[in-house]
């Protein structure tokens, strides 16, 4: 197949031929690029200067930002089923997770009869193509792509060597994908690499690009959290002994800045392919991840929890008719599904939690929700505005409120500041008026809380947890 024309070079053919009708640009083409445990803050042209990524750091000056992006929540401990479910439904797992104490069947996966991504992409005339991870995903949605494998996922399949290259397989079928194709239909190109999730393991070359030492631990670094959020045992939590050194963190933080550069390499080849066939300048690109990591920030290691660092999530669209930019915006994951047939001009299903942030994105609007609401499980809610924040702990009685603008990373605890009452009443209504909207029946109140001091589990209750998680007292993943 000959490369596609790019729409300014259609306009230059067609002003060569008087009299001729003028031809309309073709569909642009939609590629997603979606990370494993990727934090917001760990792209160098937002804001960090000790993680190398220069194609997303191209990617990100030349594109469209959303600052406040976030994964809705989780009613599981891996985070990123859900949120993949939700990602390619456009809807709250609420809708597909139903509640255990009504005494309905809990279901794990979005329904591919409902509305979902490749289907609206293909009635689009879309040619559909996936390629990802094969735990914690849209198990029943990915038979809907025209093409859709899986990663030899070395966190799965004992046999799987680990890579020292991540994303290289990945992008690697993609680029034979494209070069080989003779599908004259646009493509809308869905990849999701398994990393930076653990195990990260990059080779020397990535790794001699940085000097662990020189690496700063997150600002809002602790030994431990102060109280029991109510999954401090799980196994993303017992990567790292309590309490969390200096020394540790480190290392978690070198390997995983030392697997985003392999993999933001591996990006970088795919995007030049698409420039080398003369199909980049009519490309819609979408970069995210899943959910966010801890990575020792408050003194936690992964994503269950409602701080910002474990539920925001970078998102940067950039393409044709998207404009250089940064919003505040408050937007859902759940959001690009709608986002995407907007911008390509597909309708967008009905029934949808998701909206569409095309209208941010042409600067026809500064929001599209004025509050967003955020979930774990049965022992966390979450609510932010503009400005403030509050986390609510109904097992154990306990609440935060954060100022943002002030406290960007939630350090400070206002919640029993006299002045705030009104403040945290009104919070806890909308976060009351969100769960009737989502179908959340979880209590922001139980009767009897249990108690808010966490201790670490040490001796023989530690060894069980490890060896129920196939982990040594190293930490490493054991032989399955």
């Amino acid at each position: 197949m000959s490369p596609r024309l790019p729409v300014a070079a259609l306009v230059a053919l067609t002003l060569a031929v008087p009299g001729r009708a003028p031809l309309a640009a073709p569909p642009p083409n939609v590629l997603f690029f979606f990370t494993d445990d990727q934090r917001a803050d760990t792209i160098g042209a937002l804001g960090n200067p000790h993680v190398i990524t220069p194609t997303l750091d191209r990617l990100a000056e030349s594109g469209f930002v959303f600052r406040n992006a976030y994964v809705l929540g989780s009613n599981v401990g891996g985070v990123c089923l859900p949120s993949r479910n939700m990602l390619l439904s456009g809807r709250a797992y609420f809708r597909f997770s139903a509640d255990a104490a009504a005494g309905q069947p809990a279901r794990a996966y979005a329904s591919p009869e409902e509305p979902n991504f490749p289907d609206a992409m293909k009635q689009a005339g879309y040619a559909t193509y996936h390629h990802g991870k094969r735990g914690n995903v849209a198990r029943l949605i990915h038979p809907r792509f025209d093409y859709t494998k899986y990663v030899q996922h070395y966190a799965l399949d004992p046999k799987a060597p680990y890579p020292d290259e991540p994303g290289k397989e990945i992008v690697d079928a993609a680029i034979e994908f494209l070069t080989q194709r003779t599908d004259e239909r646009p493509f809308f190109i869905y990849l999701a690499p398994a990393c930076p999730h653990d195990p990260r393991v990059a080779a020397d070359e990535y790794l001699r690009r940085y000097d662990r030492r020189r690496i700063p631990l997150p600002e809002n670094y602790r030994p431990l959290h102060p109280f029991d959020n109510g999954e401090l045992v799980i196994r993303d939590e017992l990567l790292a002994p309590w309490p969390r050194t200096r020394e540790e963190i480190r290392r978690h933080l070198h390997e995983y800045y030392a697997v985003i550069t392999a993999m933001d390499g591996h990006f970088g080849r795919l995007l030049q392919t698409l420039k080398e066939r003369g199909e980049y300048e009519n490309t819609i690109i979408i970069f995210s991840s899943d959910n966010g990591l801890a990575l020792g920030s408050h003194g936690l290691m992964g994503k269950q929890n409602l701080y910002e660092h474990s539920t925001k999530v970078p998102l940067v669209f950039a393409g044709p008719g998207i404009r250089p930019g940064r919003s505040d915006a408050l937007v859902y994951l759940l959001d690009v599904f709608p986002t995407v047939c907007d911008l390509v001009g597909a309708p967008v299903p009905g029934g949808l939690d998701g909206r569409s942030l095309a209208p941010v994105i042409r600067g026809r609007a500064e929001q599209v929700r004025d509050t967003l609401f955020t979930a774990y499980r049965d022992s966390q809610r979450a609510l932010r505005d503009g400005r403030w924040k509050l986390i609510r702990y109904p097992l154990v009685d306990h609440t935060q409120l954060f100022d943002l603008a002030a406290d960007p990373l939630e350090m400070h605890n206002l919640a029993d500041d006299p002045a705030q009452a009104a403040r945290i009443a009104r919070m806890m209504g909308l976060i009351g008026h969100w769960q009737g909207q989502l179908g959340d029946r979880v209590p922001l109140d139980v009767a009897r809380p249990g108690p808010r001091e966490f201790v670490p589990p040490t001796g023989a209750a530690l060894d069980a947890l490890l060896k129920r998680w196939r982990m040594g007292r190293d930490r490493k993943r054991l032989p399955r």
